[in-house]
């Protein structure tokens, strides 16, 4: 008998999709400093990066953010150590010598007492800032900021070419910095410590400015920037239109962050700032001439993926308005409590893990092999 060959769907997910999942655990976490809620949001995008991410350079991103976030949480500790207001709490973890500081910063001080209580308080804060940072990190290792700049509406499209080239940057450092030590560690110098700070930023910062100049001319042959004929008011009341309809989305994610914001500054803003902006958009869209060539699908997948990350914020922001004290702990030092519906529409988030489709096979091997390979070491070195 012939082998039945199942039929393969695997295929890149649509980046935006990634980005709307990885907002939506950011917005979840922003809206507490519960440490249950932060180490799940972690481990939610963790989870899902390790079984999503591509070989691709921009796949390693997480990690590099990952780091960065750890590295946020000691400064935000060591600051509220040493240059802190002067009450901190009752349980005393050592003495730092104190430096005097002017009246001019009373309620500060430099140095003295460090207290449990205000070493946990800014542990929760740095783990907020580490949760939120590290979902952008997903975003960029899971969804090719690249491959967004395709679907920037025409209104914004100089706006979005410089955020996606933006996003970009740093996972294109990772990949460089991750070469360059290679080509060091082949010639025998070390890989730690300043000096090899010092021989690893320059080729880094040659390889990134060259980088700069390669795409700039890749984009002004393929004729980025190109408009058509538009008169001076068509213009005008585009710009008005976009800008006041992102102004008004502004002040009502503003509104819904805020719980203590009047009713009318949260949704119903946020629903016609989106609604004037769309119209500004369309409008302003006629004058960038695009074709896109192989659109990404939205199916499915898609829908699934980013209809999680918006449970888990939905999820997050009712249970925040049911039990604020659960989110918002008035005392460090006592266990955390664990809010159910919240845990829950984040673990929902999970699903990009098993619905998302499988990623294609490369056809070759993927990075330059042989001589390129030796060539780009001695020029990295």
């Amino acid at each position: 008998m012939r082998p039945v060959h199942l039929p393969s769907y695997s295929r890149n997910l649509h980046p935006g999709a990634w980005w709307l999942w990885s907002i939506g655990l950011a917005a979840a976490a922003s809206r507490t400093t519960n440490p249950v809620i932060l180490a799940l949001v972690l481990v939610v995008s963790g989870m899902v990066v390790a079984a999503r991410r591509s070989d691709a350079p921009w796949g390693n991103a997480y990690a590099a953010f990952l780091k960065l976030a750890l590295v946020i949480i000691a400064v935000r500790i060591v600051l509220q150590a040493v240059l802190s207001s002067s009450a901190q709490g009752v349980t005393v973890l050592f003495t730092l010598p104190e430096v005097p500081l002017p009246e001019m910063f009373a309620g500060l001080k430099l140095g003295g007492v460090v207290t449990a209580e205000a070493v946990l308080r800014a542990f929760y804060e740095g783990l907020q800032l580490a949760a939120i940072l590290c979902c952008v990190g997903a975003a960029n290792a899971l969804g090719s900021a690249r491959r967004l700049l395709r679907y920037v509406p025409g209104a914004l499209y100089e706006i979005g070419v410089a955020c996606v080239i933006a996003l970009t940057f740093a996972p294109q450092l990772v990949t460089d910095a991750t070469r360059v030590r290679a080509a060091h560690r082949l010639r025998g110098h070390g890989t730690r410590g300043l000096g090899s700070l010092k021989r690893l930023a320059m080729p880094v910062l040659e390889g990134a400015l060259e980088r700069s100049v390669d795409l700039a001319a890749a984009m002004d042959s393929r004729g980025y920037g190109r408009t058509t004929d538009e008169s001076r008011v068509s213009r005008r009341v585009t710009g008005v239109l976009v800008f006041g309809g992102l102004l008004g989305v502004c002040v009502g994610i503003y509104g819904l962050l805020d719980g203590t914001a009047s009713v009318w500054l949260g949704m119903p803003m946020l629903l016609a700032g989106m609604a004037v902006a769309a119209v500004g958009m369309h409008v302003g869209g006629r004058r960038s001439g695009r074709t896109r060539y192989r659109p990404d699908p939205w199916a499915v997948p898609e829908w699934l993926v980013s209809g999680s990350g918006v449970v888990a914020a939905a999820a997050v922001f009712v249970d925040v308005h049911l039990s604020p004290d659960d989110f918002f702990l008035a005392s460090v030092t006592e266990v955390p409590p664990v809010p159910l519906l919240a845990c829950a529409g984040i673990l929902v988030a999970l699903l990009p893990a098993v619905v998302a489709p499988p990623l294609p096979a490369p056809s070759t091997p993927p990075g330059p092999t042989g001589a390129e390979t030796e060539r780009r070491v001695e020029v990295a070195a």
